[in-house]
């Protein structure tokens, strides 16, 4: 075989390595039509509701449901591969994990920080900021709620 034609083949089945990864939902969650908080709700996620995780976008992985909705949901709601067969122990988990060296189990967390160079070029968003501040509620809304909820004020020292 030369490589050219491995290389063709290759080519060829990557879209089939490239299929979606089963996932399970860790908690209920809301299916997000854009990878951000504020995005519209394409629909409402149980937890423990199966996905196929298609892609990832920092914090957020888009899936498809098996209703057939696609959308995007955070990936620390999403438990990949690794789930206990029904009626796995934790002791049977356990011992399979030292026989095998592996629990079964993946975790990946992180999302893409601002490094120095995106720092020492930034520039201000007038309209995100305005944006922002659309979020804000006054002192008095802020007590209504907290009253409303039993909190008390509580001073917290700065960590040293």
């Amino acid at each position: 075989m030369t490589p050219r034609f491995v290389l063709a083949v290759v080519l060829a089945l990557a879209p089939l390595l490239a299929a979606a990864e089963p996932a399970t939902l860790v908690r209920a969650a809301e299916l997000k039509k854009e990878p951000a908080t504020d995005a519209a709700k394409v629909a409402d996620l149980a937890e423990n509701a199966k996905v196929d995780a298609l892609e990832r976008n920092g914090g957020w992985v888009r899936v498809k449901t098996a209703a057939g909705a696609e959308g995007w949901v955070k990936l620390l709601a999403l438990r990949y591969g690794g789930t206990a067969r029904a009626g796995e122990s934790g002791i049977s988990q356990a011992l399979n994990a030292a026989r095998t060296g592996s629990s079964g189990t993946q975790v990946t967390t992180g999302v893409r920080g601002l490094d120095e160079e995106k720092l020492s070029t930034a520039q201000p968003n007038a309209a995100e900021f305005k944006r922002l501040q659309g979020y804000a509620e006054t002192k008095q809304a802020s007590g209504s709620f907290a009253e409303s909820g039993k909190l008390r004020a509580q001073r917290v020292e700065y960590p040293k």
